[in-house]
């Protein structure tokens, strides 16, 4: 049987986020550049919205050295898709670390260097204001409000 870390990557690489969040903990914290931290149902939303918005979509996901003990367990990996409000490609690297409980993912950090993303991502605008906290802080309020829009209409 394959661990929880290399099936939440399967999972992710076949934009199957059900199969994902089934792996995260009810009282689950993600945190990463982009999104801050979030808990629980929204965690798990994040991810169902991210995977519903690339459907269609050319999308890659890829990972490797994934590392897993009982308790925790490290990963490295990198998407390559379309940034939808630039369309401009985007191929992000990230490391992630897990703290695992009973076989669910309780804690999950993913970590880029968010000047890259936000290079590729934005191009000269990315350039001048991404390595700002004020750029981080206004990514994550327009990440977060995506978040809660879908969630509204997920709950109609």
């Amino acid at each position: 049987m394959q661990n929880t870390v290399q099936r939440f990557y399967s999972a992710f690489q076949q934009l199957d986020a059900e199969a994902m969040v089934k792996l995260y903990h009810d009282d689950v914290v993600f945190e990463d550049p982009a999104f801050g931290v979030l808990k629980g149902e929204h965690a798990k939303n994040m991810w169902r919205m991210l995977l519903a918005s690339q459907k269609g979509r050319k999308f890659v996901v890829q990972f490797s050295d994934v590392n897993e003990s009982d308790t925790s367990g490290t990963a490295k990996w990198e998407a390559l898709y379309k940034f939808s409000q630039t369309n401009r490609w985007v191929h992000n690297h990230i490391d992630a670390y897990f703290e695992i409980e009973n076989g669910l993912i309780i804690k999950h950090i993913d970590s880029f260097n968010l000047f890259t993303w936000s290079c590729q991502a934005m191009g000269l605008q990315g350039y001048l204001v991404g390595w700002t906290p004020f750029f981080k802080r206004k990514l994550q309020e327009q990440t977060n409000g995506l978040l809660e829009k879908f969630e509204s209409n997920e709950s109609r």
